[in-house]
């Protein structure tokens, strides 16, 4: 009587001991939910249902943990030599292998179906309203609107100051850029996502969509916002020294503001299309090429144009910068092979690589007092 007593508290010790650990479990996994530390739960359906997909995981992994560590416990306690327990010899058993071979199929089925479904909906591109086509650089997106003829860079906001840590960090840090992706909400908008140099990763955790961005490669996904907001992500492939200094930013409008701006940007891209053709004065020039060299070169070269020793070359002074503009214009559009210096002639426009190359040669003293107007750029594309 006293022994079977005896037997049946290690029992009961190792139910409590389980029905604890299920409890902890239970609470931590609750507060992963509201936490960073677990899958964000996004905003659209598809983000949705991954998230729920993950949790079901989750729950039938701490299902099995609970069965197979309470079986191992009660074993343990229950059946120690200290009680006298002798082991028993026997052989296989037909039954008890067939069952812990069709139980595991059983559940890998239950979690087979929804996941399936889902990731067929995930692959799923047709009946777009919109293709945004996203192009990955060293270290920027470009975004495109094939159908409107509007195409722009987006790059890192953050002042160099705070990343310098000569500054405090904004509450964005890193994670602002200067032109945000806009597509419309309620509307399932198309990404045709690839890169022109190395290979990228485009991540947006909000709308459950992270896709490589790999050169000669077209990689599809799509979204469906359904509300208006601003959300954020980050190049997620190690793409080189500024791999932390591209995020994302997509602005979700309202369907009527989305087609106010997109005729606002297709305005002004007619506009950039008449300035190809005109001719600036040096001051207009050199305005206009300052901002592309601090949006554009600053980060590499430096605001003082002096660079950075043993990693890019200065430019005050330099030999391309005080030599023939030809060689000058070469490299920014064509690139150089084996260094950091990216092909500019598809990132910047006939004006912007023209008044970006006269400010480099007439800035920081340099004042070599030659050049460029668009068409000479025009021409230079075309080998003219």
């Amino acid at each position: 009587m006293l022994r079977a007593q005896q037997r049946r508290r290690p029992l009961a010790g190792s139910i409590a001991t389980a029905a604890i650990f299920m409890q902890s479990a239970m609470v931590l996994a609750e507060q992963g939910a509201r936490s960073d530390t677990n899958m964000r739960y996004g905003v659209t359906d598809v983000s949705h249902r991954v998230y729920d997909l993950h949790m079901l995981s989750l729950w039938i992994c701490v299902a099995i943990g609970v069965v197979v560590f309470g079986v191992m416990f009660y074993s343990i306690f229950a059946h120690r030599k200290s009680r006298g327990a002798v082991a028993s010899h026997f052989h296989e058993s037909t039954k008890l292998e067939i069952a812990w071979t069709v139980l595991p199929f059983v559940i890998l089925l239950f979690m087979a179906i929804p996941a399936t479904k889902t990731l067929t909906d995930i692959y799923n591109t047709d009946d777009a309203a919109l293709d945004v086509r996203i192009t990955g650089y060293q270290w920027k997106w470009k975004y495109s609107y094939p159908k409107d003829g509007v195409e722009y860079f987006s790059s890192l906001r953050t002042p160099r100051d705070e990343i310098n840590n000569l500054a405090p960090k904004g509450e964005n840090y890193l994670l602002d850029v200067d032109e945000p992706l806009v597509i419309p909400a309620g509307k399932k908008v198309r990404f045709l996502i690839t890169a022109a140099d190395v290979i990228h990763s485009w991540w947006m955790p909000d709308f459950s969509v992270k896709r490589d961005a790999i050169p000669g490669f077209v990689n599809e996904s799509w979204a469906i916002v359904p509300e208006p907001g601003i959300y954020r992500g980050q190049c997620t492939e190690l793409c080189g020294k500024e791999h932390g200094f591209m995020p994302i930013v997509v602005r979700v409008l309202p369907e009527g503001e989305f087609s106010a701006w997109i005729a606002t940007r297709k305005e002004e891209a007619a506009k950039e299309r008449e300035l190809m053709s005109q001719s600036f004065t040096m001051e207009q020039t050199m305005e206009r090429g300052k901002g592309v060299y601090e949006k554009v070169c600053a980060a590499c070269h430096q605001p003082s144009g002096e660079g950075i020793p043993g990693a890019f070359p200065a430019l005050k002074g330099s030999k391309i910068a005080m030599g023939p503009i030809e060689g000058h214009l070469n490299i920014v559009v064509h690139g150089k092979s084996g260094t950091a210096m990216a092909a500019f002639g598809a990132q910047l426009n006939e004006v912007d690589l023209a008044a970006v190359i006269t400010y480099e040669r007439n800035a920081w003293g340099n004042n070599v007092g030659d050049m460029l107007q668009p068409i000479d750029v025009a021409n230079f594309k075309k080998g003219k």
